[in-house]
């Protein structure tokens, strides 16, 4: 049985389009990363937990933030050998300064050396074509399926 994680697509209305949140993860392995290497803020579901609830948790561990307002589910998909359930909710936060929980690994590898990196080192807004070209490419279907809601209102 597949991991499953729980996410939030953040959108906003602008005058060109919508524009959507992503995150980009901390650490070295994503240092150089840009397209692709950005994500919607998700995580785990723990045991029992309800996906919204997970969601809403990871969202506010990744960005230090709380997010509120109506949301709707979208098609899940499978990722990296786990299915990624997300809502889209419609927000204007300021993503300008983010607290982020951090995680500890071996860095450099093999030298012993324990680090800290933060889950999530910034995020941002995009508009939907510059959102299609950051996001994770197992996370494409979930973007193209909010795109597709927003522009039906």
């Amino acid at each position: 049985m597949p991991g499953l994680s729980a996410g939030v697509l953040v959108w906003r209305p602008r005058p060109g389009g919508p524009e959507f949140l992503l995150v980009h993860p901390g650490g070295p392995y994503w240092a150089g990363k840009d397209a692709e290497g950005w994500s919607i803020p998700k995580g785990l579901v723990e045991p029992g937990e309800d996906g919204w609830t997970a969601a809403r948790r990871e969202f506010r561990e990744e960005l230090g933030l709380e997010i509120e307002g109506a949301s709707e589910a979208l098609k899940p998909v499978t990722a990296s050998g786990k299915v990624i359930r997300a809502w889209l909710v419609q927000a204007d936060l300021d993503v300008s300064e983010i607290v982020s929980n951090t995680f500890e690994i071996e860095w450099p590898p093999r030298t012993g050396r324990r680090q800290s990196f933060p889950e999530v080192d910034r995020a941002g807004w995009f508009d939907a074509s510059t959102a299609a070209v950051k996001i994770h490419k197992g996370q494409r279907p979930i973007l193209a399926d909010a795109i597709e809601r927003v522009r039906k209102g």
